[in-house]
């Protein structure tokens, strides 16, 4: 089951991310390796869903040694949120709102929330991302966990001697 799922996430992923150094596959999740950046990262596609979508979202947890960032998060939506909503994540009893950037993208707040949002990662089973569309429907995205926090971990130690 493993090889079809790192299959499609290849195959979603932009071009340019297909050079980077795969660091493994963990149930949906995939870690990886950019040295040229340098970056490392742990990404996943949402769960399927019947309702309409503008992209293929996706959400990743980054680390950027040069940078000193660790553990950014970051989300891709299904569609394209429009002006002025609240989008709003869930996880393990959490309920945090996100800030939007572009038209289907969403980060956490701040540091503090990254960190909220990673530390909530490795104690869930799913995360879903509530946000309203253009057309003024809501929508959600959901993320199975399992692997995700052996993804965040390789991709952390894929970036150790990055610097």
């Amino acid at each position: 089951m493993i090889r079809p799922l790192a299959c499609l996430l290849i195959a979603l992923l932009p071009a340019p991310l297909l050079a980077r150094d795969s660091l493994g596959m963990f149930a949906t999740w995939g870690a990886f390796r950019d040295p040229t950046v340098p970056r490392c990262y742990a990404i996943a596609i949402a769960e399927p869903s019947t309702q309409r979508r503008d992209f293929q979202p996706y959400m990743d947890v980054g680390t950027w040694p040069r940078r000193n960032l660790r553990g950014v998060v970051h989300f891709r939506l299904s569609r394209k949120v429009a002006p002025g909503t609240r989008i709003v994540l869930q996880a393990g009893g959490q309920r945090l709102e996100l800030k939007g950037g572009g038209e289907s993208d969403a980060w956490a707040a701040d540091r503090r929330m990254d960190a909220a949002i990673v530390a909530a990662m490795r104690s869930a089973t799913e995360l879903t991302v509530f946000a309203r569309g253009t057309d003024g429907r809501g929508f959600s995205n959901t993320w199975k966990l399992v692997g995700a926090a052996t993804a965040m971990d390789a991709a952390a130690i894929g970036c150790a001697r990055l610097r």
